[in-house]
């Protein structure tokens, strides 16, 4: 088990490593803007899943494109609408629609199985969560090769 977490730290100390901390760091602060804003639209202001899913995942959205960007990625000056916005906003709106299935089947289920607002809204944002869980390993090698710069291209290639 030593081994395996000296291991593992000194991964976290090259540059990919570094990276994928960062990424890590990224996701959870764009999950926490997302989840409370879907959490508290739906469970606090009885908005319905699909609607509270698509205000939480903009939420969640901005600073996750812009901290990957500038953090993560170290990427500085305007974003290129072609290589940089419209592919991670495709994406985005890729699992937007994923989660909102998620959120609805949830939401549905939900009804069935308790009369509590809260609880149901604790069931609609674990889908949520669970949904976005599945797509976060491919999100992260897609911003990979989105954000990469020319000093990168050997490191990527690797």
């Amino acid at each position: 088990m030593g081994a395996t977490v000296a291991a593992l730290r000194a991964r976290t100390r090259t540059p990919g490593g570094r990276k994928a901390v960062r990424y890590m760091m990224v996701s959870v602060v764009a999950l926490v803007a997302s989840q409370l804003t879907l959490f508290v639209l739906f469970a606090g202001f009885h908005w319905t899943a699909r609607s509270a899913n698509i205000a939480a995942s903009v939420t969640g959205g901005i600073p996750s494109y812009s901290l990957n960007r500038r953090w993560t990625w170290g990427k500085r000056g305007r974003s290129h609408l072609l290589r940089e916005v419209a592919p991670f906003w495709i994406v985005a709106f890729a699992s937007l629609a994923l989660s909102t299935v998620a959120a609805d089947l949830a939401e549905s289920w939900a009804v069935d199985l308790s009369g509590s607002r809260l609880v149901q809204g604790l069931i609609v944002n674990a889908a949520v969560i669970a949904t976005y869980g599945v797509i976060w390993v491919g999100k992260f090698l897609l911003l990979n090769v989105l954000f990469v710069t020319p000093a990168d291209d050997g490191a990527v290639a690797a």
